[in-house]
């Protein structure tokens, strides 16, 4: 069985690092969307595989399904991200709106605003604005609630989660169990040994 990690919104496959430090010992690979540096990284997988998203990186899991999954796991995520068509508890999408507009002038400047909202400390000097601003259109779009069913799914949240606050989670993954922490919007950084201790349940 292997694990098979999707970041999210202006990270890179380095963010999963100190969750899999917590996991040594169980097959994995870490998927990169290309947020920073030269594009995204999908590396060859074989079955059977267990998908765990973080943030908007579930959400992609469930609009692309790149590849098949015997479980699905989400940290800090989302099957929706903005609100409407009978999701109320979502973000309003002026506000990613506002964002794709602040692209175009500061691409820095939008992610050093997410990034101090959620904890993420400064953005790195590789970023890919393109790609960036692709993962923001995602965000606005993207509806993979009619994917989540059937599927086998759980979810890691956080109650202090600045960016997935606790109505937009519970809305989003009703009828699925959801563990939660008191943690905010990066728990596989800030609390990676109780994130590999619910996979480990998961599995």
């Amino acid at each position: 069985m292997t694990l098979v990690f999707v970041h999210g919104w202006a990270f890179d496959a380095g963010f999963w690092d100190p969750l899999l430090a917590e996991l040594d010992g169980l097959p994995s690979a870490a998927i990169d969307l290309g947020f920073r540096g030269r594009g995204p990284r999908i590396p060859r997988l074989e079955e059977p595989l267990v998908a765990i998203g973080h943030s908007l990186g579930f959400l992609w899991l469930l609009h692309e399904r790149p590849f098949v999954w015997t479980k699905l796991i989400a940290i800090n995520g989302f099957p929706r991200f903005t609100e409407g068509d009978g999701f109320a508890p979502g973000v309003p999408a002026r506000t990613v709106e506002g964002m794709i507009a602040g692209m175009d002038r500061d691409p820095g400047a939008v992610v050093r605003d997410f990034l101090a909202l959620c904890g993420g400390g400064e953005p790195p000097d590789d970023l890919n604005p393109d790609r960036l601003r692709d993962g923001l259109h995602w965000l606005l779009r993207w509806d993979g609630r009619a994917a989540m069913d059937g599927e086998k799914v759980q979810a890691l949240a956080g109650r202090n989660d600045p960016i997935v606050p606790d109505a937009m989670t519970a809305g989003g993954f009703a009828g699925h169990p959801i563990h939660w922490h008191g943690g905010g919007h990066l728990l596989p950084i800030t609390h990676p040994r109780w994130c590999a201790d619910r996979i480990r349940e998961c599995l």
